[in-house]
């Protein structure tokens, strides 16, 4: 009789679960069939939202839609809020190429054991770039800079011991020398455990936002609106419209599966497919070695099958010390960019 209960509490879950699945892999797929049926490389914006924050998963191949162990997982999954076993703050640095700085930072905070809040914060800075023309190709003397911000507010929940949904508001603001543009994204997703210690299936869309236009003083000018009826009159102050640009979507979805191998150490197996609206479709895949849940090392290749792809081979490896009801972390990650270089990201964190 216990095994009868047993089974039709399962049953019960994974009806009620079931509910939530259905209605989500709908979306998914009209807006795959929608929105991601053209190839536009290089026509998008706010491509630093396609920086990998996490020097855990960038170890792994940046295949992280199945990851749920830190805060910075609500990047590839905001579903992975409603699993995480304690609150989390994450603070990443990435020597990024060209000498580009790009920090980002996460508070993840249980609000019950179903139920998880977070804040992020992304930042990239160009650093100082010399203004060139056609006419002053040394340069004009002049310097601008580029800064992009992206402030995130996410919900978790953890519908049952096996399904989680979560959601992620973001804005964003891209800023290039005197003129910027803004508007607001969304991040949603799910993740789905098959059985304890099982298969994990995960999920989710990332950037998902209407269109915006850049304004501010680069793009005022002076404007001669009829030459030929009104004689030259070039002194009209006239702003130029440019078109409404696309923000970078992308569609994860992938799997990850914990193999335990003795007492002291277990493997984790990541693989994510990518169905970008701004590039063509990848595949990337990375595991995590995991000895006494202390030292961890890692490696991964990314973006497989990507036409014209710059990166490949990731490395990288963690440290882990636990004080009493507090877990400190470090983790540093390689990434092979190709001809661009490599780039290298540190985090660090505290569990609490």
């Amino acid at each position: 009789m216990n095994g009868i209960r047993i089974f039709q509490t399962d049953k019960s879950i994974l009806r009620k679960s079931g509910r939530f699945i259905l209605p989500v892999i709908v979306l998914f797929l009209v807006l795959n069939a929608s929105v991601f049926s053209q190839t536009k490389t290089g026509t998008t914006i706010g491509q630093f939202l396609l920086i990998e924050p996490s020097a855990r998963v960038a170890g792994m191949g940046n295949a992280g839609v199945t990851s749920y162990t830190e805060a910075i997982s609500a990047y590839y999954n905001p579903a992975a809020l409603g699993k995480l076993f304690k609150s989390d703050v994450q603070f990443t640095h990435n020597q990024w190429l060209a000498g580009i700085r790009y920090d980002y930072a996460t508070l993840a905070v249980k609000v019950d054991e179903s139920n998880t809040l977070s804040l992020s914060f992304t930042s990239l800075y160009s650093g100082e770039i010399d203004v060139r023309t056609v006419e002053q190709p040394l340069g004009t003397g002049e310097r601008y800079t580029v800064t992009n911000i992206a402030l995130g507010i996410g919900y978790g929940r953890r519908l049952s011991d096996r399904f989680s949904l979560g959601l992620q508001l973001n804005y964003i603001q891209e800023t290039i020398w005197r003129s910027s543009i803004s508007t607001f994204a969304i991040n949603i997703g799910t993740l789905y455990r098959i059985s304890e210690d099982g298969l994990h299936i995960g999920a989710s869309i990332s950037n998902y936002g209407m269109p915006a236009r850049y304004s501010g003083s680069d793009l005022r000018v002076r404007y001669n609106h009829n030459p030929d009826l009104h004689g030259i009159i070039d002194n009209i102050p006239a702003d130029i419209k440019t078109d409404g640009f696309p923000l970078p979507i992308v569609f994860r979805v992938g799997i990850g599966y914990p193999v335990r191998v003795g007492m002291n150490n277990q493997v984790f197996i990541s693989v994510d497919a990518y169905h970008p609206n701004d590039n063509t479709e990848s595949i990337s895949f990375g595991a995590e070695w995991r000895f006494r849940n202390i030292i961890f090392l890692r490696s991964g290749y990314q973006r497989l099958f990507e036409e014209d792809s710059e990166v490949g081979l990731t490395l990288g490896f963690g440290l882990q010390y636990e004080l009493f009801d507090y877990d400190l972390r470090f983790d540093y990650a390689w990434a092979d960019h190709g001809r661009l270089g490599a780039s290298q990201r540190f985090t660090v964190s505290f569990a609490f």
